[in-house]
């Protein structure tokens, strides 16, 4: 494991052609690169419109619609519909999405992880969970156990996921934020930063403060 200090912690290898592919060149889609370099994942290069011919890292950036089939994917990129709609680009061309968890992340047993989940160094993820596809656990969050998420849950740095909570598709939590124990949050529906979730969150809802209220306006 390369130290602090080892220039191989921060600048990426050699582009690997057979390597992964990360979908986003953006502040996540670098923290995905840093999560593939933790354990020595080889990756390719990054797909994103806005940045395509440019490098990021030492890494080419090409078109998502470029990928070739067969080709091994991750989304890096934080919002739910722009993951969503970039997985189904990616996999309508043939390409296959695959799971990155950081080595300093903690699994614990009895738990699955859909295709194309990111989980970041520091984050812990309890016993018997399930993570929908294309979910992201970022650094220094938890889930608790028998958690259930749907497809493109996101958990910012800092959040906490208490046992038993319930995460329809495109739920996000954001940094620092807790739901606590047997909660059931709606389909994309957004808890802010530092929001106590002490009741049921009904989809499309945006909530904060303690305990977490819809936000006024939204």
């Amino acid at each position: 494991m390369p130290s602090a200090t080892d220039p191989s912690a921060t600048e990426p290898p050699a582009p690997d052609p057979s390597g992964l592919w990360i979908a986003g060149a953006g502040g996540v889609g670098r923290e995905a690169l840093d999560t593939a370099l933790a354990p020595g994942v080889p990756v390719a290069g990054f797909l994103d419109d806005r940045q395509h011919g440019a490098t990021v890292r030492g890494l080419p950036v090409r078109r998502p619609a470029e990928l070739e089939p067969g080709a091994r994917y991750l989304v890096g990129i934080a919002d739910p519909a722009v993951r969503q709609r970039l997985a189904a680009l990616l996999d309508g061309l043939g390409a296959e999405p695959v799971t990155l968890v950081h080595p300093r992340a903690l699994i614990a047993p009895e738990t699955l992880l859909g295709p194309g989940c990111l989980v970041m160094g520091g984050a812990y993820v309890s016993s018997s969970v399930r993570l929908g596809a294309h979910s992201q656990v970022h650094y220094n969050a938890t889930v608790g156990h028998d958690a259930v998420f749907g497809e493109r849950v996101t958990v910012y740095p800092g959040g906490n996921v208490s046992g038993a909570v319930l995460l329809a598709d495109g739920a996000t939590v954001g940094s620092n934020a807790v739901v606590l124990q047997g909660r059931k949050i709606g389909a994309g529906a957004f808890i802010g930063a530092a929001a106590v979730v002490t009741r049921d969150i009904p989809p499309g809802a945006v909530v904060v403060g303690s305990p977490a209220r819809p936000l006024r306006g939204a």
